[in-house]
């Protein structure tokens, strides 16, 4: 049945344009990279970063206090002789705009990134070993950590002091990453992706299934304010 608006303007013309035409809705199970967020060279292979993540669970389990809020992480570089790590450590230094202020503000401390130059021994001999190995003979890598994303569940809207490396280890089509206004997913696939986290970013899992990728800090000079 058809309708005809009582009003006829800018608004009407506009909507009814629009609805000629309907959304993509293939491209958005794939990668599109725009500013902030690019797919690198290097890859890596996907069914061994996978046995590699159940093989660093059965020898520790996912840190952290925001665990209930779906924030997981596993730490897999520390400070030479660490044995252990703070909420501080786990997660950072980070800026946001928290209320109906939309004043920046920066929660928790700043971690020099330079100072996680050793390879967790507790992962010695896994697959995440080669590829932090791999890593830091191109870049200089600071906390490299295993991060999991529960289903249905969003990070906050911050920037952070550095940018960072992600490898998807788990992924789904409802996982998708946010650099200020771009937004793609990433595919589990062995593929490692540049992301400008210095720019607002969030990170998101709107599937069914848990998310988990290896975010590794790039220690260059970081932001300081």
């Amino acid at each position: 049945m058809g309708f005809n608006a009582q009003i006829k303007d800018n608004d009407v013309a506009a909507i009814e344009g629009w609805m000629q035409s309907s959304p993509d809705t293939e491209s958005v199970a794939k990668f599109t990279p725009g500013p902030g967020i690019q797919r690198l060279e290097i890859k890596f292979d996907i069914a061994e970063l996978r046995k590699a993540l159940d093989e660093c669970l059965e020898r520790e389990a996912f840190q952290g206090a925001m665990q209930d809020q779906g924030f997981a992480a596993l730490p897999l570089t520390q400070r030479p002789g660490q044995t252990e790590w703070t909420d501080n450590d786990l997660s950072g230094r980070f800026w946001l705009r928290g209320d109906e202020r939309y004043v920046e503000e920066p929660r928790e401390d700043l971690v020099p990134e330079i100072d996680f130059s050793e390879f967790n021994p507790k992962f010695k001999g896994t697959y995440f070993e080669h590829v932090h190995e791999e890593l830091a003979k191109r870049f200089p890598i600071g906390r490299t950590r295993v991060l999991s994303k529960g289903l249905y569940n969003c990070n906050s809207w911050h920037r952070d002091p550095e940018p960072r490396l992600h490898i998807p280890v788990i992924s789904n089509p409802g996982s998708l990453f946010i650099v200020n206004h771009h937004v793609t997913h990433l595919p589990a696939d062995g593929s490692c992706y540049f992301t400008d986290t210095r720019g607002y970013h969030t990170a998101l899992n709107g599937g069914e299934t848990r998310r988990v990728h290896i975010v590794a800090a790039l220690a260059y000079d970081q932001i300081q304010k």
